[in-house]
């Protein structure tokens, strides 16, 4: 069964859904409501707690301090600890989440098949491969970059390996305009292998030091997050939040099929091609930033679409928001459960994630059948 199965009771009045004519549910409203809610608790959450403890007081000191009302001895402390290292870290990790999550909805949509996911078919894979490349070129040769510029390198080049590994991906696993799923993921595995592979001979060819900073973030981490990280991120995030609001009508018109979404106003070809841009984007910008981080995009999608339904003009901006809720709160875990260490944010993910990808598994068997 595909997604546009899976839609089913959600689209039978598809034609108007598809075109936007109808209004969002009463129900997708609410859920993004409490969405939103639940955001903004896990956000002050995350700036509280850590292995330093921060009280309420001690926040409004630091922000009473930087706006100039305050004595900068008493919240000198509170200031680094809120403004250098909670504030940053929090903001860069709902924009990974929310990236993650947007990317492996539209994958899904595009696809036509729950089981769509950037990590999963090796497009965080191809995506890491150009990163590592950036990174072991301008360590051997020497480069000086300012630590904006080298962000951004890597966030390039790693939208520019996601991009080519989805561009692939699509082309294996489509016939006719038909995308088969068992070729999507057996070749998914087959390109995160090569791409793993590659990565390896670099990582051989690396430092002790570079090695072990590979190793903890091709885990996942948002341990190095810094402004220069989120400055990076923005543009890619800005791009695909003016995208989200166009998208859902034209995911939604996919499910049925081209043919349809051709008759609907669509230009099937010139969507798919905007939908790979973008999730080559979005993805390559969290894998420059945060590392290799699995199953967002799996959970996320997969756990809203049970509560509102596969209108991707809902979903989408939910996903955003799950998305963000989930990656903030996994990183509050990642810091506290072994303080004053850090478990890589990666391994609570594919710890979530995995449950998940095996329940849809099960309930979907029929559309991996070769």
């Amino acid at each position: 069964m595909t997604l546009a199965g899976e839609a089913g009771h959600g689209h039978h009045t598809s034609g108007n859904s598809a075109r936007g004519a109808t209004p969002h549910s009463t129900r997708s409203q609410a859920v993004i409501a409490a969405l939103t809610i639940l955001l903004l608790a896990v956000t002050i959450t995350s700036v509280l707690i850590g292995p330093s403890e921060m009280s309420l007081e001690g926040v409004a000191g630091a922000v009473a301090e930087r706006l100039g009302s305050a004595d900068a001895q008493q919240w000198l402390r509170e200031q680094v600890i809120l403004f250098d290292i909670r504030l940053p870290r929090t903001v860069l990790g709902g924009f990974v989440g929310a990236g993650l999550a947007v990317s492996g909805a539209m994958m899904q949509g595009l696809f036509r098949n729950p089981l769509a996911d950037p990590t999963l078919i090796g497009v965080s894979a191809g995506a890491a491969l150009a990163a590592v490349t950036v990174i072991v070129v301008i360590s051997g040769m020497n480069l000086a970059m300012s630590p904006g510029w080298s962000v951004q390198l890597l966030s390039i080049a790693a939208f520019a390996g996601g991009l080519v590994t989805t561009w692939l991906l699509y082309v294996i696993a489509t016939r006719s305009g038909r995308t088969s799923v068992a070729t999507m993921l057996l070749a998914g595995i087959a390109l995160s292998a090569l791409a793993m592979a590659l990565t390896g001979v670099l990582i051989f060819e690396s430092t002790d030091d570079q090695m072990r900073d590979f190793t903890f973030w091709n885990l996942g981490s948002l341990g190095g997050a810094t402004w220069d990280r989120v400055l990076a991120m923005l543009p890619f995030m800005a791009i695909l939040a003016l995208a989200i609001p166009f998208l859902g009508s034209g995911l939604n018109a996919l499910l049925l099929g081209e043919a349809e979404a051709f008759h609907l106003g669509f230009d099937p070809q010139r969507l798919k091609r905007g939908i790979i841009v973008l999730t080559a984007a979005a993805t390559g910008a969290c894998v420059a930033s945060a590392g290799t981080i699995g199953f967002v995009g799996i959970v996320v999608p997969h756990v809203l679409r049970l509560v509102i339904g596969a209108d991707h003009r809902s979903l989408l901006p939910a996903c955003a928001l799950l998305g963000a809720a989930l990656m903030v709160g996994a990183d509050i875990v990642s810091r506290v459960i072994v303080a004053p260490a850090e478990l890589p944010i990666g391994i609570i993910t594919a710890i979530l994630g995995v449950p998940v990808f095996l329940s849809i598994l099960l309930r979907r068997r029929s559309i991996i059948d070769i």
